[in-house]
């Protein structure tokens, strides 16, 4: 079953893959078919350029001095992972073509394609809107803010349920926060068989985190405000037995 609510008042495509990359911690590299899985080896310039510190004998080294310069020879793929413990737990994987020039004692990435690929399909970013955006303001704090959300106060989770149309609420078995942005929360919502996911949008942009803590309380005092779906009350009752 499809969620009915609409996803409103989001992120673009450009300032998404801006967000996966400020919020990953690791990438894979395919440079001349070989393949690495890098932790923590890689930072990101304003202008959204990669550049990745690697051992000098990495074989990631001598690709790059080895590949035709100015031809795209590599590909860095970054996987947004949900910091809730959810079904399919990877929301968004970035992938960027290009090439790698060696730079003080880094390689710095030449990024000729940017791919970003949402649940709703993939967007290829132009690479002028991609230098030109910011990720999120939320990003690096995301992952603390809802695994705090979950683990802390599931009560309110269930009240913001009451955001929700009752229809997308149908068969509900789980409702775990699965992603924050500046615009709004999003719910995963978990089925038997399915799931979908539901935004709830705020009253205005948040740019830090004190921010968010206000449209947050305006969510669910407009939650407290309003009545329990009949769908989460058929499913407590039944679960009464």
């Amino acid at each position: 079953m499809g969620d009915s609510q609409a996803w409103t008042a989001a992120p673009s495509a450009a300032e998404r893959a801006r967000s996966v990359l400020a919020g990953a911690w690791s990438c894979g590299v395919t440079a001349e078919s070989c393949r690495e899985e890098l932790v923590g080896a890689h930072t990101v310039t304003e202008g959204g350029a990669v550049l990745l510190d690697v051992p000098e004998d990495s074989v990631l080294v001598t690709a790059a001095i080895c590949a035709p310069r100015g031809e795209p020879s590599a590909v860095l793929e970054f996987a947004d992972v949900a910091p809730v413990p959810v079904r399919k737990r990877i929301r968004t994987r970035l992938w960027m073509s290009g090439w790698f020039i060696p730079e003080d004692g880094k390689l710095a990435f030449q990024a000729t394609r940017v791919v970003l690929r949402q649940p709703s399909g993939a967007v290829v970013v132009g690479l002028d809107e991609f230098a030109a955006a910011a990720p999120d303001p939320l990003a690096t704090a995301e992952a603390r803010l809802l695994t705090h959300l979950a683990d802390c106060h599931p009560d309110a989770v269930e009240r913001l349920t009451r955001l929700v149309d009752s229809d997308s609420l149908h068969g509900a078995v789980r409702v775990q926060p699965l992603a924050v942005d500046r615009h709004g929360l999003t719910l995963r919502i978990e089925r038997a068989r399915s799931d979908g996911d539901v935004r709830l949008p705020f009253h205005r942009p948040a740019d830090d985190v004190a921010q968010l803590t206000e449209r947050m309380h305006v969510l669910l005092a407009q939650a407290s405000a309003a009545s329990c779906p009949r769908a989460l009350q058929r499913q407590r009752t039944d679960g009464d037995g």
